[in-house]
Formats: C-alpha cells, structure tokens, sequence
C-alpha cells in the first residue's frame, strides 16, 4: 500500500526540483527560429552564425588518419602539448600576444566551454559581470548560472556598435568584477581599434576588473587587422583571451576551443576542466592542430569570400530601403528596421511568415538589439540574393499596407 508520504510527493511537478537559476532562463531566441525553419524546406535562412564551407579535407584527413592509427584515448587535461605550442606560436604571429604554451593555454569544447569555465573560476555569488550589448545571447545565463549578475551596457549604431568609455564608467560600480568582451562583434559586426581600446584598458585597471575577451570572430575582420584587448599594455595578465576554430577554420561541429591567460587564472580553469569533461575530444585536437599548421590558405580563402558577401548583403539593405551600419568584422549585418514601426520579433515573424525568410530579432542580443535583425552572411551568393529579393518584396507589400 502506498504511503501517504509518497502520494504526496509523486504529485509534485518536476518544476519543484529546478533550481531558481535555470528556471529563470529563457529558451534561446536564436533556436527558435532554427527549429521554425528546419520544420520547412522553403525557408532561406539567414539566422545560425555558421560557416557554408566544408572544414578543409586536409584537415579532415588528419583525424581520419589519427582514427586509423588508433588514436582514441585521452589527453592531457589541457590538450596536447603540440597544439597547445601551436596556438601560442599563432596568437604571437597573427595578434602580438606571448603566451607560456604549458601554463597559459587550455584546449577545451569549443569557446562556449572556455567562457563557462573563466566565468565559474572568477565570480563569487553577487558579483556583477559588465557586458556590452548587443551581445552573444549566451553570457548573461552563464553569468547567473554562476551566481552572478549581468549588467548591460547599450552600445549604439551611431557608434559603429563600439564600446566607449562613457558607456563602461557608467555602469561600474563597487560590485563590479568582470568586463565581458565580444570584438568583432556577434550580433553587430562592430570591431574595436587599438585607440578605441585604450581608454577601456584605462578604466579596467582603474577599477581592477578582470576582462573575458571571446575573440572567437578575430581572423574575420575586412580592411583592418584585429587587436586583441590582451595586447595592450598592462592588459595580459587581466584578461582571458578566449577563441577557437568554429569560424576562421569553419570547424563548427568539431566542438574545438581555447583559453589564453595568466597561469593562475588558467590553473584554476584546469581544476574545472579536468572534473567536468576531462579533455577535449583527441581526434579535433588533432584536426585543430593542422587547421592551424597548414590551414592559413583556405582560412584566407573563406575570409575573402565572406568579405565580398557583406558588400552584397549591406548594399542589398540599403537599396530595399533598410538602414544598415558596415560591420567590420564577423559575418553578420544587423540591418536596422526600426523606419517599419514594427518590433524586430514582429517583423522577423512576419518577413519568416510572408517572404520565407528567417532572421534572429535584434531584440533576444540585450540592450539596443531592438529595431534590428541579425543577418548572417555565411551562405552562398545565390542564397544571399534571393533572400534580399523576397525581403525587397516583403518591404513592398509594408509600404502598401
């Protein structure tokens, strides 16, 4: 006979047993959509920030060829040491920042992992993560995850999307502990130069903040190279530099990443490391380590190619009648459409609805996301252009009423 006791708790929902955290969580803007168009075959989609290109068969072939040598067990915690030395060595030749390949490089599972684990060695519960925003929708449910608090700072078109000093000083309070960076920038395209960096790097030691800097867009800049915050001076030793090979290296299902700092910091990171998913997978460890050995070509390649689809895709908003800033990094547009009096998720729903075109609502990015729509322009050029007719057609049938 079932006891009271149990009758009781067998009719308590599952929602019971969630911690307030997760339950606060909204579900992601961008899978939304995702979910919405691979439900139909006649959806262009400009929404998941994911390269068209195949990773390189070269490097597809290392790890068959790591698979056929038997390679299948793990490694160490912080990766193999050969790409370990292989990313310092390409952090000091592309971005001037030396780096101790034993002690301050961490392999991990993409950069998702890298931001996770910097994110849960630094904050202490109440403390406040400043992030500028428009932002990469995922830093403010790892922040409170953590116990943290996000506090956004808006960033604006009229400013190119860039952090100022202005903007950072307003928000720092005696709560503050961590700035998190995202240059270029996903959803804008903004990039940040070495002056626009130099008064953020004042301010940071000013308030002793420790900087997160996701440079995961870092190779996919168009007519200036990327600085990294970690090159400034004084700033090494403040910031997390984390990247990996999702996008310069179209590399995005192989889950490959990593974090750059001082060795404390990066030691700390480890000990998380280790107890959660031991290492990244060896056979795209092996694979990252050719990308980076001999996938400069194909890497210069994509970078170009994508760089003649955003002089399409801006171009193409402009003449439909859609105000949209040159983003100079990442591939992304973030067309503004605010001159349509709709909210970016009603006229998202809309343009997905009539035109058959899905977009990620600038709204689901934070602060100054609404009034826009994120574009990515990681597909072909036909994709591309029939996309900008049927919203050229969409705005049409706006105009109309």
């Amino acid at each position: 006979m079932i006891k009271e006791e149990e009758i009781r708790k067998s009719a308590k929902s599952m929602q019971d047993y969630l911690t307030p955290q997760v339950k606060a969580i909204q579900p992601s803007g961008i899978r939304k959509f995702f979910d919405l168009v691979s439900a139909s075959k006649d959806i262009i989609s400009l929404g998941v920030g994911e390269p068209d290109f195949i990773t390189p068969w070269h490097v597809r072939d290392a790890a068959v060829y790591a698979l056929e040598r038997g390679r299948t067990s793990y490694t160490p915690n912080a990766g193999l040491p050969e790409l370990r030395e292989a990313i310092a060595e390409y952090l000091n030749r592309e971005f001037d920042v030396a780096y101790d390949p034993a002690h301050e490089v961490l392999v991990t599972v993409g950069g998702s992992e890298a931001i996770d684990l910097a994110l849960r060695a630094l904050i202490n519960p109440g403390d406040e993560i400043l992030i500028p925003e428009p932002c990469y929708i995922s830093y403010s449910p790892i922040c409170s995850l953590s116990g943290g608090v996000p506090v956004g700072i808006e960033t604006f078109a009229k400013d190119q999307f860039k952090l100022t000093a202005e903007g950072l000083k307003a928000q720092i309070t005696e709560r503050s502990k961590l700035l998190v960076l995202c240059y270029p920038s996903n959803p804008t395209g903004g990039i940040m130069t070495y002056e626009d960096w130099l008064p953020i790097a004042k301010l940071v030691e000013e308030h002793d903040l420790i900087v997160i800097s996701d440079e995961i867009y870092a190779e996919l800049t168009y007519g200036s190279k990327h600085v990294s915050f970690a090159s400034l001076p004084g700033m090494k030793d403040r910031t997390i530099l984390v990247s990996g090979f999702s996008k310069a290296f179209a590399m995005t299902g192989w889950r490959m990443g990593y974090a750059c700092g001082h060795r404390e910091l990066i030691s700390a990171m480890l000990k998380i490391h280790q107890y959660t998913v031991m290492c990244a997978p060896i056979m795209g460890q092996v694979a990252a380590l050719e990308a980076l050995t001999n996938g400069m070509e194909e890497k210069d390649r994509m970078v170009e190619s994508y760089n003649q689809r955003r002089r399409l895709v801006v171009h193409g908003f402009r003449e439909i009648g859609l105000d949209c800033h040159e983003p100079q990094g990442a591939f992304y547009a973030f067309p503004s459409i605010q001159s349509t009096g709709m909210t970016s998720e009603e006229f998202a729903q809309g343009m997905l609805r009539d035109a058959k075109v899905a977009a990620v609502p600038g709204s689901v990015f934070g602060l100054g996301g609404e009034g826009f729509l994120r574009c990515s322009y990681a597909y072909s050029v036909t994709q591309l252009t029939e996309a900008l007719d049927r919203i050229g057609q969409y705005m049409h049938k706006l105009r109309q009423g």
